[in-house]
């Protein structure tokens, strides 16, 4: 557990401060640390709260909108400087600029790390290594998003029905 950072997906806070909260990754963070952090998570909006760091989480984060809980749970995961981060559908709550935006950030806080992303979001997994496919719990298909997009009908149908909602919207 040292070495893996979890983020579930239905993102959870404790109740006391955002700086607690965030202080369950790193005990001893430094107040610039948190920021930084909170700016990779596209958390931005704590700085803008009145009390910063210092505001209040309620048990669950029940405070914070869905997207916010989301990004503060990752920011959270990312004060611990793990081998492994798992992202478990931890960016459904975002619009499609914030999840752009996070991924990118994500890629220099994790670059030393392993990371697992459990997505039903094409879009947040597109750039992966490595895709694997589930189709009722059976590999469906394993790749890149260009070698799935040419074998696997399965990635085929998800991509394309979330390319026309997209267009859609």
């Amino acid at each position: 557990r040292e070495r893996v950072s979890y983020v579930p997906q239905k993102a959870w806070m404790f109740s006391g401060t955002i700086a607690d909260n965030l202080k369950y990754g790193k005990p001893d963070a430094s107040e610039e640390e948190m920021l930084h952090t909170l700016s990779a998570a596209q958390a931005d909006f704590v700085t803008e709260l009145p009390e910063g760091l210092s505001s209040h989480t309620a048990q669950g984060g029940t405070n914070f909108s869905g997207g916010q809980k989301q990004r503060l749970a990752i920011a959270r995961a990312l004060m611990k400087k793990a081998d492994l981060y798992i992202f478990d559908d931890s960016f459904s709550a975002l619009d499609f600029k914030t999840d752009a935006a996070l991924r990118k950030a994500l890629a220099a806080e994790t670059k030393d790390a392993a990371v697992l992303i459990i997505a039903q979001r094409v879009s947040s997994i597109r750039h992966a290594h490595q895709i694997v496919v589930l189709d009722e719990g059976a590999v469906a298909g394993i790749g890149t998003h260009e070698e799935l997009m040419e074998t696997c009908t399965v990635y085929q149908e998800i991509y394309e029905s979330q390319t026309k909602e997209a267009q859609e919207a």
